[in-house]
């Protein structure tokens, strides 16, 4: 079989399933790819291919057994560089960390073995995680497939560009403010940030997280179709004890009326005429699809919740980060903690309000999810950012966090959102944002299919010189 890493997930899992293609077939495939691409783009920063052989060998002889394996028998994933696997460092992109080798696996990594998967890889990210941008002193710079000149998004660039150019038919990413949803905007591929609690999480490796990573940062799947997703998110979101957030809730909720809510400008986003065609052709695919669509100009709060997420992020324990990333002398972390210095959080009572108004505005957005099943909006203002352009100057840094406000709000509280690519703007890729209440995925993966159905830019792709 030609171009086995051309095939989706759910197609490549069916047929190893069938024992019509091995598992060993599927991953020396995928790591044929990786040697092809890996050069031109930076994804992948760190790989064993005779340990992932060696998984597959093991999935092989499982299902020679008749062991049921679960949904991703055989098929090969990359998980990021920020995520516990033993025997890696989990660097996060940061060269303080370079030693950090993990003696367990997140459950990520456990949930993504459990279910059969093969891990080929570990993906870039930004120092940190910080940045829409994926550079760093220890890996270096991550490019875009689809055009070197743009960002493949952040933080789980590497995951990004690679399931775009066929490294891996699944990328591991995590979110807190827009880390899946933009990376597969900017590459062209989908990505779903879960709710909350959906997926378990915990490096061992590190510290207990802050209060806002234990209750907005979640680990999500980018993928090239959407039944990649429904796979993925299927197979992490296995129970794990050592994640106290975790929450057994259904992955299929109770039927809801095909109703959807567009808005074209949260809050008054500046939205540039390509986004907002993007979201009105989304919107007429899903009238297409049977759905009724109702366009609205205002949503519950989300320019609030972005500005409260972007303080509970970065300024509560503001100066212990300030100075790790001096340490680091990053750049692109510097300049963000730098340029968000006006948010740091100096007393309890700050705090404590910050949270008590958290629980407000997730009411808010769940009430209006009793009237919509899903929201319709852009992922990002404006089409992918230029290379680095927030490093450019403070204009510029100012222009990036302007556009992201759709991606930031939306995790402060706990919802789940879907990234769909939907074209290109030349080579540029433009895509939606689905937001659903609560524990509600299969809702926007359900409009996410109808908008699929109408057209998404071609992938996986050779990329771009």
């Amino acid at each position: 079989m030609q171009d086995i890493w051309r095939l989706s997930a759910t197609e490549l899992a069916g047929l190893v399933q069938a024992r019509k293609l091995s598992a060993r077939e599927a991953t020396q495939a995928a790591l044929d790819r990786l040697d092809a691409v890996n050069p031109a783009i930076n994804a992948v920063i760190d790989h064993r291919p005779g340990a992932a052989l060696a998984q597959a060998d093991a999935v092989d002889a499982a299902l020679k057994r008749g062991d049921d394996l679960g949904p991703l028998a055989g098929v090969p994933v990359t998980v990021k560089v920020n995520v516990d696997q033993r025997g890696f460092a989990t660097t996060n992109g940061v060269t303080l960390q370079r030693d950090l080798i993990a003696a367990t696996n997140n459950p990520v990594v456990d949930n993504l073995l459990k279910s059969g998967a093969v891990i080929v890889g570990r993906t870039n990210t930004p120092a940190f995680s910080y940045r829409w941008f994926t550079a760093n002193k220890l890996h270096g710079e991550t490019l875009n497939p689809r055009d070197p000149s743009i960002t493949p998004g952040g933080s789980s660039g590497g995951a990004g560009a690679a399931v775009a150019s066929g490294i891996g038919h699944i990328a591991h990413g995590t979110d807190i403010a827009g880390s899946v949803r933009y990376p597969a905007y900017a590459c062209g591929v989908h990505g779903l940030r879960p709710t909350l609690g959906r997926i378990a999480a915990y490096n061992a490796s590190s510290p207990e997280r802050p209060i806002c990573p234990q209750i907005s940062a979640v680990s999500g799947p980018l993928a090239r179709t959407i039944a990649d997703l429904r796979l993925a998110l299927t197979a992490l979101s296995q129970p794990d004890a050592r994640d106290p957030w975790w929450v057994p809730a259904p992955l299929q909720g109770a039927p809801r009326e095909k109703r959807a809510a567009l808005c074209i400008a949260p809050d008054d986003l500046a939205v540039v005429p390509e986004v907002r065609d993007a979201v009105l052709d989304a919107g007429r695919r899903l009238e297409v699809a049977g759905w009724t669509v109702e366009l609205i100009d205002k949503t519950p709060p989300l320019r609030e919740a972005a500005e409260l997420q972007a303080q509970l992020w970065l300024g509560d324990g503001y100066r212990a980060m300030l100075d790790a990333a001096e340490r680091e002398g990053d750049e692109g972390a510097l300049a963000c903690l730098k340029g968000n210095r006006a948010r740091e959080i100096t007393d309890a009572a700050t705090l404590s309000r910050l949270l008590v108004r958290r629980a407000t505005l997730t009411r808010d957005w769940e009430m209006f999810f009793q009237s919509y099943a899903v929201l319709l909006m852009p992922v990002s203002g404006e089409l992918p950012f230029p290379q680095r352009l927030d490093l450019k100057d403070e204009a510029s840094f100012k222009r990036v966090w302007a556009a992201q406000m759709p991606q930031v709000g939306i995790p402060f509280m706990g919802l789940p959102g879907l990234t769909v690519s939907t074209g290109l703007v030349g080579r540029v890729p433009v895509g939606v944002q689905l937001v659903a209440g609560r524990y509600r995925e299969d809702l926007c993966l359900l409009a996410g299919e109808a908008i699929e159905a109408g057209g998404t830019p071609p992938s996986p792709i050779d990329p771009v010189q």
